[in-house]
């Protein structure tokens, strides 16, 4: 049997509109952002409100017929604060820690011994081969947040490639998030596709390995034909992040304390990840219980801001109006990320309203075409039409089943996995919480974030799909 497959379109003709109605809203939200210069946000929520006005009467949750203006307002604000519930502490706790890492000279201290440890020239190799390893139980978003003070950081001392720093970090983490359980989209792939949750730990950390290798070298490439400076930001001021690297290390935290911050949260949560994963409650009787609560990421993230906060009062001797007003800043800058990120969440959710999804598979199923590279493309599309990483796998991975069924694939099902993991990395612009995470935490541009960490991880997925290809017809495991 061929790699392709015949599949019958569904029954009728697929409608092309909620192709008109997400490319309309990626020209206006381009025209917004770039054009006009609109805060993202409002560019965000106006888009949002347009895909819901546009999407067909009875489409909407909870829509009566005579009312649909007024509900794909209402269904705009409304998926808004969904999206904002999930992520709105992570990000608060998450403000607050990099701030006093950096304030505290933590930050500084760790980039001074990964200089000791690898050498200056080795700094975002170091970045990117111990990110993998933390990357690979944790949120991209939280990961992301966590370590971009040792970007800043790492720029101010070397004085250079301050885009490779960040892309380090992406590189690491963002792969991981779409092939390692216990990250929620492949944990939900494995149950879709029916393969071993076990395996699919092994091959996806296995076959992430050379497509990070291959991102570290784009990164490199991108580095120097976009060497983005550093800038200021609302929380940290430059001439502060440079007198913090003045300090002589001997008044700087020891290591332990300046590690133990950002390793504490990412260390529970890992543990909980794993331990729900791969055990049952039995096995630990009521200690599963509390591995679960203190590895919630927002209580891992609170017990992690608390260190934090000891940590900077202490060095920075701030009695408690000090340390409030310290907080209030990194409260600011992680506010306007959390409605920037959740609006962005919603106009995604509301493009899925639209019927966006439905129509990329339905379009899909009508074609002869490898399965692999359908699987791929279907996520890329879904995860260029609506943002989430996680909602591209699941609609594609549940597509890919009704596809498969009772057919007699000529490889091992956990290619199908690989497949449409490396496509839910794909197109990331500006419906993607990830995107504006990134933009906003390192001080690019919305045009400096499309140059570098979009053009990064679509390559990667490009690269990802092209070594499934290849260890499918090498290694079938048929």
């Amino acid at each position: 049997m061929t790699h392709g497959i015949h599949c019958l379109a569904l029954a009728g003709t697929p409608t092309l509109w909620p192709f008109a109605i997400l490319g309309l809203c990626v020209a206006t939200i381009i025209f917004l952002i770039a054009g006009l210069r609109l805060h993202p946000f409002l560019a965000l929520v106006c888009v949002a409100i347009l895909a819901g006005v546009l999407s067909p009467v009875g489409s909407l949750p909870g829509e009566p017929a005579a009312s649909h203006w007024i509900q794909a307002v209402e269904v705009t604000a409304a998926e808004l604060g969904t999206v904002c519930g999930r992520v709105g502490i992570v990000i608060a706790l998450a403000s607050i820690i990099g701030l006093a890492v950096m304030e505290s000279g933590a930050a500084d201290k760790v980039v001074r011994r990964f200089i000791a440890a690898f050498g200056e020239k080795r700094a975002g190799l170091a970045l990117v081969s111990g990110g993998f390893l933390l990357g690979l139980p944790i949120f991209f978003d939280t990961f992301f947040m966590l370590l971009i003070p040792l970007a800043r950081a790492l720029r101010i001392r070397t004085g250079r490639d301050y885009t490779l720093y960040v892309l380090a970090i992406c590189c690491a983490g963002a792969v991981t998030h779409s092939l390692v359980a216990p990250h929620p989209g492949p944990l939900a792939m494995v149950e879709l596709l029916k393969v071993d949750l076990g395996w699919s730990v092994v091959v996806g950390t296995l076959a992430s390995l050379p497509v990070v290798a291959f991102g570290w070298w784009v990164a490199q490439v991108l580095n120097r034909r976009c060497d983005v400076p550093l800038r200021e930001t609302p929380d940290l001021s430059l001439a502060k992040v440079e007198a913090l690297t003045r300090q002589p290390e001997a008044e700087l935290p020891s290591f332990t304390a300046s590690v133990i911050p950002v390793l504490l949260p990412l260390g529970l949560i890992a543990t909980a990840s794993f331990v729900t994963a791969f055990l049952q409650p039995s096995t630990l009787g009521a200690a599963y219980a509390w591995i679960e609560f203190i590895g919630n990421r927002n209580i891992a993230l609170l017990l992690g801001a608390g260190l934090a906060m000891t940590l900077v009062a202490r060095h920075r001797r701030l009695n408690l109006a000090g340390l409030s007003a310290l907080l209030g800043r990194a409260l600011e800058t992680g506010g306007v990320i959390i409605l920037i990120t959740s609006a962005g969440g919603a106009f995604g959710l509301m493009l899925n309203h639209a019927g966006v999804g439905e129509a990329v598979r339905n379009l899909a199923l009508g074609h002869d075409i490898n399965l692999i590279v359908l699987g791929w493309a279907v996520a890329v599309v879904l995860k260029f039409s609506q943002g989430s990483a996680t909602v591209a796998m699941l609609t594609a991975a549940a597509m890919m089943v009704g596809v498969t069924q009772g057919t007699d694939l000529p490889y091992h099902p956990m290619y199908l996995f690989l497949a449409i993991g490396f496509g839910a990395l794909g197109l990331s612009w500006m419906n993607d919480s990830g995107f504006w995470v990134i933009g906003r935490l390192s001080g690019f541009t919305e045009r400096e974030t499309l140059k570098t960490w979009t053009v990064l991880a679509f390559s990667m997925s490009c690269a990802g799909l092209v070594e499934t290809l290849l260890l499918a017809a090498l290694l079938p495991f048929k």
